[in-house]
C-alpha cells in the first residue's frame, strides 16, 4: 500500500510507521492524517503485525498543524461536513496491538495529542512537548480532553490545555506523560526493544484483549470490569495458548503462540 507523508515499515512482527515530512518537522497534513488511519486500520487487520510504533523523521516527532497557510490555517472547517477534529480515524487505542509513541523529538499541538492516544509513550529528553491551540486561537484535539485527564487527572490535563505551555521531557515524565524519557537518539531503539519483547513473550489475543479492556475501564465500575474479567478470562483459558505459556515457561524455551486477533477474537462482552 502506498502512503502519503507517512512511511511504512514491518519487521519481526513490529510495525513502524514514521510521520515523514522532516523538511517541515513533520508537520501534520490532511495526507498524513489520511495514511495514518489506513496504517492504523491495516495494522489492526493483519495478524502478522504483534505491535506498532509510531515515530517521526529527522529530528522532530510532530510540529502539529501545518501552520503554513497563515490566516487561512483553519478555514473552512465549519463549511465541511467531513471535517472531525479527531485528526485520525481510527484512534490509536482502538488498534488491536499495542500502540507506542517513540516521540523522538518535539511534539506539539496535534503532534502530542496523537501521541497521548498511544498505549505508552518513550519521549526525548531535549524535546518540547504542549497542546498549544489555546495559544493559536483553537483548543486541544484527537480526543486529548479525554486522553489527558485519564493520564495526570483533571488539574493538570487543565493547566496544559489552558495555558498552552511548553514542557520538558523531564516535565513530562513527572506527570506520568511518558513511561520512559531518554536522550532522543536513544528513543527509536529503546522502543523497538520494547516490542520485540512484547511481540516475543506475551500472547497476541491476551495483549488485545487486555488493550481494549484497560482502555474502556474508565466508564465502567468496578463490577463491570470484574464481570467482563471473568468472561474473557473463560475465552482465553479455555485456548492453545493458555496451555502454551506455562509450558513454554516450565521448559523453559519462547513460547509458540497460535491463538490470533483475527480469527480468535472473543464476543464482546456487554
Amino acid at each position: 500500500m502506498e502512503y502519503e507523508d507517512l512511511l511504512f515499515e514491518l519487521s519481526d512482527g513490529v510495525a513502524t510507521l514514521t510521520l515523514n515530512r522532516p523538511e517541515k518537522l513533520n508537520a501534520f497534513s490532511g495526507a498524513m492524517g489520511r495514511s495514518l488511519g489506513a496504517a492504523y486500520r491495516e495494522c489492526d487487520r493483519n495478524d502478522e503485525i504483534r505491535v506498532v510504533i509510531l515515530t517521526g523523521a529527522g529530528r522532530a516527532f510532530c510540529s502539529g498543524a501545518d501552520l503554513s497557510s497563515g490566516e487561512s490555517t483553519f478555514a473552512g472547517a465549519q463549511e465541511s461536513p467531513s471535517f472531525r477534529a479527531a485528526a485520525v480515524d481510527p484512534p490509536a487505542w482502538e488498534v488491536r496491538k499495542p500502540v507506542i509513541a517513540a516521540v523522538n523529538g518535539s511534539a506539539v499541538g496535534l503532534g502530542f495529542t496523537l501521541a497521548l492516544q498511544a498505549d505508552l509513550r518513550l519521549l526525548a529528553r531535549e524535546g518540547k512537548y504542549g497542546i498549544l491551540q489555546s495559544r493559536r486561537g483553537v483548543m486541544g484535539d484527537a480526543y486529548s480532553h479525554w486522553t489527558l485527564p485519564r493520564l495526570v487527572g483533571t488539574e493538570r490535563a487543565a493547566e496544559l490545555l489552558i495555558t498552552g505551555r511548553r514542557i520538558t521531557g523531564d516535565e513530562a515524565e513527572r506527570m506520568g506523560l511518558a513511561c520512559r524519557v531518554l536522550p532522543a537518539a536513544e528513543v527509536l531503539p529503546a522502543a523497538l526493544e520494547l516490542a520485540r519483547e512484547i511481540a516475543v513473550e506475551t500472547a497476541p489475543l491476551s495483549v488485545a484483549v487486555s488493550k481494549k479492556l484497560l482502555w474502556e475501564s474508565t466508564r465502567l465500575s468496578w463490577a463491570d470490569v470484574g464481570r467482563k474479567e471473568t468472561e474473557l478470562h473463560v475465552h482465553l483459558m479455555a485456548r492453545s495458548d493458555a496451555v502454551e505459556g506455562p509450558m513454554a515457561y516450565l521448559e523453559r524455551r519462547r513460547p509458540d503462540w497460535k491463538l490470533r486477533v483475527g480469527s480468535d477474537w472473543p464476543d464482546w462482552p456487554e
